[in-house]
């Protein structure tokens, strides 16, 4: 089942489950934010300026959604009733892109251009952690289940730890090249990962052992993943117009989107208990499990 929420060219990239039981997503080439209902049922709210590039959305611990802003180099937030207001980054040109919730009550994001993790208070007050990189390019954050961040490094070909006292350790992945880009946290309690640039599906321990589950279609470029509520892991392959499951013990399921060339970007679990997927052409999939 699909959902139109924009029109082709806005671009629904982000997608998350909001603290009131409706999906929220970023519209990156239309600088908005949008809002829909498990019914299908679609606001949508403008930012300060259209060219503004939102990109990851998240909840916060202020029950209001919290999104980098790639292109202006801010970090946005949204109230539920569409009340928006940004914070620029202390680093110019830093390409905010990852954003999470963190387990100190505050917000923790990437900083792509700067090679640098941020962290910005519900209050608005930014710190930034410089990384043991150059040219890393930092993308997607997660929390852990050990009381920090984890995120990818997709330039770097690694996975990134911080604590939260800014304490940083870097694991280097087998595969050459591999460009991870999303990350999350497994019911397992492990991160699992996406490498975009091998075509495989990655998990990572807290103690920093790494796993590498090759797709089907090596050419798939899988780009995002979230955590199934049962079991595995949900991912989008981007370039095969695909979305796709993972178990827990590495076995694959793969499922074709109805539209073809749709380019699917962000997904999540709603509140329903389906896969809601952000389409590049200005869509919203539904998939039940």
């Amino acid at each position: 089942m699909e959902f139109p929420v924009a029109d082709e060219k806005s671009g629904p990239y982000a997608i998350t489950c909001g603290p009131d039981g409706a999906l929220w997503l970023t519209l990156v080439h239309a600088g908005r934010i949008a809002r829909l209902t498990v019914e299908g049922d679609v606001s949508t709210y403008p930012l300060d300026t259209a060219d503004c590039g939102p990109t990851i959305i998240t909840p916060g611990p202020d029950s209001a959604l919290w999104f980098t802003r790639f292109r202006d180099h801010r970090i946005g937030r949204i109230t539920l009733d569409g009340t928006t207001e940004s914070f620029p980054t202390p680093t110019a040109g830093s390409g905010p892109f990852g954003m999470v919730a963190g387990p100190d009550g505050a917000l923790w994001f990437t900083e792509t251009s700067a090679d640098r993790i941020g962290r910005i208070t519900t209050d608005g007050q930014i710190a930034e952690f410089p990384l043991p990189t150059d040219g890393g390019f930092p993308s997607a954050i997660t929390a852990g289940p050990d009381d920090a961040l984890w995120f990818t490094l997709n330039q770097a070909n690694a996975i990134g730890r911080i604590d939260v006292d800014g304490n940083v350790a870097v694991h280097s992945l087998p595969t050459p090249a591999a460009g991870p880009v999303g990350i999350t946290r497994g019911t397992d309690d492990a991160l699992w990962f996406v490498e975009i640039g091998a075509g495989q599906i990655g998990r990572i321990s807290v103690d920093g052992r790494i796993d590498e589950f090759p797709l089907p279609d090596r050419s798939a470029r899988p780009h995002a993943v979230v955590a199934a509520p049962d079991d595995g892991c949900w991912f989008t392959e981007w370039g095969a117009n695909r979305i796709g499951h993972i178990g827990s013990g590495g076995e694959i399921t793969e499922y074709d989107l109805p539209t073809p060339s749709s380019e699917p970007h962000g997904l999540a679990v709603g509140p329903d208990g389906a896969v809601w997927v952000a389409l590049e052409i200005g869509r919203v999939c539904a998939s039940h499990p």
